[in-house]
């Protein structure tokens, strides 16, 4: 059996620039939270019919991801497919900092952080919001146990027992975040319970793109290589990954076509709605979607990591797309608040709110981002996360 060995990373210049630029963009979320803050949500794009804006699709797509890319972690101890144990160690750090990066954006964008104490100790348990603090911290200690006991010797025996605890858990998480949608009634364009299906499918594809990109990144920065065999076993892997994404998206446009109530956000958001179906159909579909599955999937390309790395890129830059539609396009809808009701009034009644992102709101949502990379790289290069080696050597696989 082959026992990978673990050292700290020693980055070249090339990744000590990256760090340096993503510690600047960090301050430059930081700015742009205390300016939000200061000047209050009138320097935003945000209104009181958008009251979720760019940060939250940021936020929303970084605790998305967390939970996919601890999948990579996930086929090891836990299905057994041993290739993969070598990259688990990446996968739960990874899975810490993307999380820990959404859920800054998130406390921050919430225009009064300082209230976040009482976020954690007054709980409505009849909302989808109050039993996520817990999946969240849970997640946190649960994959940090992980860690733990993959990189302690006498502890390792129950990585098995703590990995299928944290895969239960992050499929409860992802869950959950998709529930956050799928259970506002109010909303035509949430209220499905096809949302937690698809945020998990969407959690496996977004999770698999970043850890490509990222492993890309760090063997540059490091002077090592994944090798082609292990790059096209992950590039199929992200097809399947991103095919079934699509999939669920489809699925659930569909159902929603099939309800009379639906069929004008449907339109709206699939051919009427100007940015939205443009999105929805040119990134998310086609640029994030059959483009990197075109990709993965000829042979002319899917043993090049630089074309893997574009194909994951596109995968990420369409999940961003698909939270934006989902998101945005979905509070800009006017809002329905007793469904099968007639009520009128004088405010907004079917109107379809604007909303234009401002660059505070961006520089916040890409500091999280900004915070996440940070936290990998840092971690990298203190803890014995990365493998020497992916595989065997070839001397090692002869003689076995």
């Amino acid at each position: 059996m082959f026992h990978p060995v673990y050292r700290q990373a020693q980055p070249r210049a090339p990744l000590y620039a990256m760090m340096a630029a993503m510690a600047a963009l960090l301050a430059a979320g930081l700015g742009s939270a205390w300016y939000m803050e200061h000047h209050g949500h009138v320097v935003t794009g945000m209104s009181n019919g958008v009251v979720w804006g760019l940060p939250h699709v940021f936020a929303i797509f970084l605790v998305v991801a967390a939970s996919g890319i601890l999948n990579m972690a996930s086929l090891a101890s836990v299905f057994g497919k041993m290739p993969y144990k070598p990259k688990a160690r990446l996968s739960g750090l990874m899975a810490i900092a993307l999380l820990v990066g959404g859920l800054a954006v998130l406390v921050l964008d919430l225009g009064r952080p300082d209230r976040l104490t009482v976020a954690m100790t007054s709980y409505n348990f009849k909302s989808i919001f109050a039993w996520n603090i817990f999946l969240y911290t849970g997640f946190l200690a649960l994959v940090g146990a992980y860690l733990v006991v993959q990189m302690t010797r006498r502890w390792e025996h129950l990585t098995p027992k703590v990995g299928l605890a944290a895969f239960v858990w992050r499929l409860l998480l992802t869950t959950g975040t998709g529930s956050i949608f799928g259970w506002l009634v109010a909303r035509q364009a949430f209220n499905a319970a096809m949302m937690a299906p698809l945020f998990i499918a969407m959690s496996l594809s977004l999770g698999l793109a970043i850890y490509i990109t990222t492993r890309i990144v760090l063997d540059f920065g490091c002077d090592r290589s994944m090798g082609s065999m292990l790059v096209q076993q992950l590039a199929k892997l992200l097809g399947i990954f991103v095919a079934t994404t699509l999939y669920f998206t489809a699925v659930m446009h569909v159902t929603n076509l099939y309800s009379a109530s639906r069929i004008g956000v449907e339109r709206f958001l699939l051919w009427d709605g100007g940015l939205y179906p443009l999105l929805f159909w040119g990134v998310q579909v086609v640029l994030g979607g059959l483009i990197p599955i075109a990709i993965v999937y000829s042979k002319a390309f899917n043993s090049k990591p630089l074309m893997i790395g574009l194909a994951s890129t596109l995968v990420v830059i369409g999940g961003l797309a698909q939270i934006y539609v989902i998101v945005i396009g979905g509070q800009v809808w006017p809002l329905q608040l007793f469904p099968g009701m007639e009520v009128s009034s004088s405010f907004s009644d079917g109107v379809v709110h604007e909303y234009v992102p401002t660059l505070p709101e961006l520089l916040l949502g890409l500091g999280g981002w900004a915070l996440a990379a940070l936290i990998t790289l840092v971690g990298v290069h203190l803890l014995p996360i990365l493998p020497v080696a992916d595989a065997p050597s070839n001397a090692e696989a002869a003689a076995k």
